[in-house]
């Protein structure tokens, strides 16, 4: 006797979501990617407000991930709970007001305290914002993308600034290391017009000249992986 086997197709398991831990993204982008630093989360209490990333399972059409506000509810050591103030772009399977267990490590932004919230000690031993480098810069994209080392910098007279752009152009111009380039090969190279946060995160060897003035340059030691100004 044969047995006899169902023709239905399994049900698709319910849709679920995940939370992005940003520490790698933060190694690989330190200059443009931020979180609060751990002395600002140790003030955090039930109440205050935290960004997380979500990640949809299955992955959604529209956004490969949403990040949306959490109210924290309790805190217990490393793990928190919180309920989510976001209403989802495109992720059915939450909505405003869903529990939400997370850890410190998922936190990449807050809301600001408030006010009154702090004491004056605690004020005062906060720590300074990091500088943000989102000034713009034309770079060889040979740089950002194909690991080669900045070689040669100067800086010009920045484009005029619209108003229509969110940040102004720095005057910073950045080519890639050119031995064994024909001049031709050299002159050919694409560039692209990027936030000098970009072009740090691929190579910072340079950051302690940055707020040098406009008509400076430097040109690239690679023996002693020095910068020596140029005229």
């Amino acid at each position: 006797m044969f047995r006899k086997y169902s023709t239905k197709k399994p049900s698709a398991l319910p849709p679920s979501w995940s939370l992005d831990d940003p520490t790698p993204r933060i190694v690989e982008n330190s200059y443009t990617f931020f979180v609060p630093p751990p002395e600002m989360l140790d003030l955090l209490a039930p109440g205050d407000v935290v960004k997380l990333i979500f990640r949809s399972i299955p992955v959604r059409e529209k956004w490969n991930a949403e990040k949306m506000w959490v109210e924290i509810t309790q805190i217990s050591g490393d793990h928190w709970v919180g309920k989510l103030n976001n209403h989802p772009d495109d992720m059915p399977q939450l909505k405003a007001g869903d529990e939400v267990r997370f850890e410190r490590k998922h936190i990449i932004d807050f809301e600001v305290f408030p006010r009154g919230r702090l004491t004056a000690d605690q004020l005062a031993k906060l720590p300074k914002p990091a500088r943000e480098f989102w000034d713009r810069c034309f770079v060889d994209k040979c740089v950002l993308h194909d690991g080669v080392k900045v070689g040669f910098i100067y800086r010009e007279v920045p484009e005029p600034y619209s108003e229509n752009e969110k940040f102004k152009d720095s005057g910073w111009r950045i080519r890639g290391d050119h031995r064994g380039l024909t001049e031709e090969e050299y002159s050919n190279r694409e560039v692209s017009y990027v936030a000098l946060g970009a072009v740090l995160n691929k190579d910072d060897s340079w950051l302690h000249l940055i707020d040098e003035e406009v008509g400076c340059s430097y040109t690239r030691d690679f023996e002693t992986n020095k910068y020596v100004r140029t005229e």
